[in-house]
C-alpha cells in the first residue's frame, strides 16, 4: 500500500516526504490525494473523480431508474432487473432476450439500451399495479367468504398447511392461555 501510495502521489505532483512531514497546501493536490485513498483507485485511473470548477465534485450516477425503481449499477442487468417488484429470474431473461441486450453490468448500458429496457419493462404488470392487483384478489376472496378468504381473515395459512404444531409465521407470536394445562 505504501509503495502504491508513493507511486501515485508522484503522479499527483506530491512528494512522499512532503506528504508525510507537512500537509499539502495546494487544494488540487489535496483533492486528488483524498479521491485516491486506496490502492485499487490508484490503479483505476479512469474512475477517479475529476476536479470541477469552484471545488465542487460532480455527482456519480449510482443507479439507473427502470419501472420506477432504482436498479444497482454494479450488478449485471439480469439481477438488477429483479429489484423491480414483479420481475423475477425468468422475466428478466425474457426482457433481455426481447430487447436484444446482452447481460452486462448496468453501468455499461448506453442510453439507447436503457430506453429499450424501460419500454420493455413497462409492458409487464409491475410495482404498484401488481401490488394493487394482489390486494384486490385477496379482498375479493374475503368478501365472498370462501375457504381461502376465511383463512385470510383469520390470519392462518391459506394453502393447506397444517397448523397443529407450527405455522408461527402466519399465526403470530404464541399467546398463553390462562388455566390451560397439559
Amino acid at each position: 500500500m505504501a509503495n502504491c501510495l508513493a507511486s501515485h502521489m508522484s503522479g499527483l505532483g506530491i512528494s512522499a516526504q512532503a506528504s508525510s512531514s507537512k500537509p499539502a497546501t495546494n487544494l488540487k493536490s489535496f483533492e486528488g490525494f483524498r479521491a485516491a485513498h486506496t490502492c485499487r483507485s490508484f490503479q483505476l485511473q479512469a474512475q477517479r473523480v475529476s476536479q470541477a470548477p469552484f471545488g465542487r465534485i460532480p455527482l456519480r450516477i449510482q443507479a439507473a431508474r427502470v419501472g420506477g425503481v432504482e436498479i444497482p449499477n454494479a450488478k449485471r442487468i439480469e439481477f438488477s432487473l429483479q429489484y423491480v417488484f414483479g420481475v423475477g429470474h425468468t422475466t428478466a431473461k425474457a426482457i433481455l432476450a426481447d430487447t436484444g441486450i446482452e447481460n452486462k453490468r448496468t453501468r455499461e448500458l448506453s442510453e439507447d439500451e436503457l430506453t429499450r429496457l424501460r419500454d420493455e419493462v413497462e409492458k409487464y404488470t409491475i410495482e404498484g399495479d401488481l401490488r394493487r392487483f394482489n390486494a384486490l384478489n385477496i379482498k375479493r376472496l374475503k368478501e365472498i367468504q370462501c375457504y381461502r378468504g376465511k383463512r385470510h381473515i383469520a390470519q392462518l395459512p391459506v394453502r393447506g398447511q397444517t397448523t397443529k404444531n407450527n405455522a408461527r409465521t402466519r399465526k403470530g407470536k404464541a399467546v398463553p392461555i390462562a388455566g390451560k394445562k397439559k
